[in-house]
């Protein structure tokens, strides 16, 4: 019987489009939108940054140094983490389970500025009982490390735990410790999948 829901943040909960920073940030930048829409999505510097290897101080004055950027270290936390629209049926379904005593997680790769944004911003983020970023932990997922503290955090284990990811090797790590992990490929298939295992009955 699940005891813990866990959800990933980005494109499960809150939905991202990394082209919105980059148009805003590049009319203060020496490179284009288009060429700074791929260098934060793929960017190596990117992956330290929510991995915990860099700070958020350190991060603006690479990115500065990098792409020409002019703006102070606040305007450039705003316009990077200012790229998300809310998910409404997924965090209508986090509040209903809630409502059910059930414990929810958040379970992330993410950096601190986003998740400083999150909080000012969408009053649902405070609405669980834990959250496992991956900046915090100096590891990212798929890492076991990081299915771990979910584990610890949780106190749950195995079938115990029902886990909603956008992303395919995210889920296979999760399967593979006994969770019962779910693809999220739409919002009404999430919603299925948890109502086939009973939880809002």
């Amino acid at each position: 019987m699940v005891k813990a829901v866990v959800f990933d943040l980005g494109k499960v909960l809150l939905d991202f489009d990394y082209s919105i920073a980059a148009r805003k940030i590049s009319q203060r930048a020496r490179i284009r939108a288009q060429e700074l829409t791929r260098f934060i999505g793929q960017d190596s510097l990117v992956v330290r940054y929510e991995s915990g290897l860099v700070s958020s101080q350190e991060f603006y004055t690479r990115i500065c140094a990098l792409t020409g950027y002019g703006g102070t270290f606040q305007e450039f936390g705003e316009l990077f983490a200012d790229i998300f629209t809310p998910i409404a049926p997924m965090i209508e379904l986090q509040a209903a389970l809630r409502e059910r005593k059930l414990p929810t997680y958040v379970f992330s790769n993410t950096n601190e500025l986003v998740v400083d944004y999150i909080r000012r911003n969408y009053p649902f983020f405070a609405n669980f009982d834990g959250y496992i970023l991956s900046y915090e932990h100096r590891t990212m997922k798929p890492e076991a490390r990081l299915y771990e503290v979910v584990e610890r955090q949780s106190g749950r284990q195995g079938a115990e735990i029902l886990y909603l990811d956008d992303r395919p090797e995210n889920v296979a790590a999760g399967a593979a410790r006994g969770w019962q992990a779910v693809l999220h490929e739409s919002s009404a298939k999430s919603m299925a999948a948890v109502n086939q295992l009973g939880l809002l009955g």
